[in-house]
């Protein structure tokens, strides 16, 4: 008898040991995902219902909010992000931002600065934060540094090469800097994979 409660303690430690690994917690049926960028999350390259926060709505089950607007930079997405918390009230924010910044040359501590705002506002409101990197302005670029050491700063769930990835493949690309349908439907299920494997859904 008391080798058979010494098992069934075992199995309960080792199973709240595989919660613990995960570092999201779960959201419930009616919880909502804010996805929160710029062109990428518009979607720019394909139809609407292409976009991934369509695709991704319909893979998780839970309703995704797109909240992007193309050509935004950091500071304009800093003071939107704002509104967008205020308005959705989201449990979940996906922060996929800071490309035109790249693209347009602007300094790199300004975007960090603007992220990090932005991850910090989230937070501060008990919003689950998950950040995916966006490639330096190079041939070939993996995710600039500066996404995988804001997320080192605040513990976030990140995305490191999904992106990446993705533009470097031509077949998943509408033009140099977006993505098609293919594209867009290979970064939800990137990102609803993700959401998986961290306890989310």
């Amino acid at each position: 008898m008391k080798r058979i409660v010494q098992s069934v303690l075992l199995l309960m430690f080792m199973a709240l040991q595989g919660c613990s690994d995960h570092r999201l917690e779960p959201l419930h049926d009616n919880a909502v995902i804010l996805a929160f960028g710029d062109s990428l999350t518009v979607g720019v390259g394909a139809a609407a219902e292409h976009s991934y926060p369509q695709v991704l709505s319909q893979l998780s089950g839970r309703q995704v909010v797109a909240s992007g607007v193309s050509g935004e930079v950091s500071a304009l997405g800093r003071d939107r992000l704002a509104e967008e918390l205020a308005s959705v009230q989201p449990d979940l924010l996906i922060l996929l931002h800071g490309g035109n910044d790249i693209l347009r040359n602007r300094p790199a501590t300004d975007l960090e600065r603007n992220l990090d705002a932005m991850i910090s506002m989230a937070r501060a409101q008990g919003v689950q934060v998950v950040l995916l990197g966006v490639p330096e302005k190079k041939l070939f670029s993996d995710a600039a540094p500066l996404y995988a050491e804001l997320a080192q700063r605040h513990d976030l769930v990140f995305i490191k090469g999904l992106l990446s990835g993705l533009l470097r493949d031509s077949a998943m690309k509408s033009d140099a800097v977006h993505l098609n349908a293919q594209g867009y439907r290979a970064l939800a299920e990137g990102i609803h994979d993700t959401l998986q494997a961290e306890g989310a859904l």
